[in-house]
């Protein structure tokens, strides 16, 4: 009797195993992509959202030692700008937190320099590749700056607790970093597996570039806010498909 039990187990096996060969491959589970996506990026700064500008810095009173972040409402072009002389997190969603702050360091540009920046580009997403290709045009000349892909609860905490913020490509922070040219000219290509997470139903998503007054990058980590790091540009990123 035991050994007629061994046998059959043996001939199920071997019927089982058989039946798995002849599985059409197509019939098997493969990953799954969205459909291929392309869009087009346009970069803002925070005041084009009604925010206050976040990592810049003016005296309302010029000599005064008490720095501000700029609004919608400022028209003092010609202001110079400054970092603080402690950091200031970076929470642009707290719309009243605009200072003032203790002067920090001269940042050697006006007002009016720094909003003269533009960046656009574009992002396409096809079987799980994407491919960030972005221009940028008067940036802080010979500026050292980092890309990043920034996210935050959606609706807001309150108080707002911030972003989280994550190198684009590799996660050491190897793959983000560019610097601008003579003229504050610069290009940022790159390709990145899986792509980008789009905004969803409790997250806003966006692409942010970072210039680094210190002149140096800080690996997978942002750099201190205000003092050493400054985001100059971002671009919020649209609701996945579907949602």
């Amino acid at each position: 009797m035991k050994l007629n039990a061994l046998v059959s187990s043996l001939l199920c096996s071997i019927a089982i195993a058989v039946q798995a060969e002849e599985i059409p491959q197509s019939n098997i589970m493969m990953a799954a992509y969205d459909a291929k996506r392309t869009m087009t990026l346009s970069f803002i700064f925070h005041i084009d959202e009604d925010l206050a500008e976040q990592d810049v810095f003016f005296e309302r009173e010029p000599g005064s030692g008490e720095v501000y972040r700029p609004t919608g409402a400022t028209r003092e072009m010609d202001a110079p700008l400054f970092a603080s002389a402690v950091a200031v997190p970076h929470t642009p969603l707290q719309i009243d937190n605009v200072g003032p702050w203790q002067r920090g360091k001269s940042l050697n540009m006006t007002l009016g320099e720094w909003f003269a920046a533009k960046g656009s580009g574009t992002y396409t997403c096809a079987d799980g590749l994407g491919v960030v290709d972005l221009e940028f045009e008067n940036l802080v000349p010979n500026g050292v700056y980092t890309v990043w892909h920034d996210f935050a609860i959606w609706p807001p905490t309150e108080p707002f607790l911030g972003f989280y913020d994550t190198p684009l490509g590799a996660r050491d922070g190897s793959e983000n970093t560019f610097v601008a040219d003579v003229v504050g000219s610069a290009r940022f290509v790159r390709e990145i597996m899986p792509c980008l997470q789009l905004t969803g139903e409790q997250l806003i998503s966006e692409l942010a570039i970072a210039w680094h007054s210190d002149g140096e990058t800080h690996g997978p980590l942002t750099g201190e806010f205000s003092t050493q790091t400054h985001v100059h540009l971002y671009v919020p990123l649209p609701k996945r498909t579907g949602l």
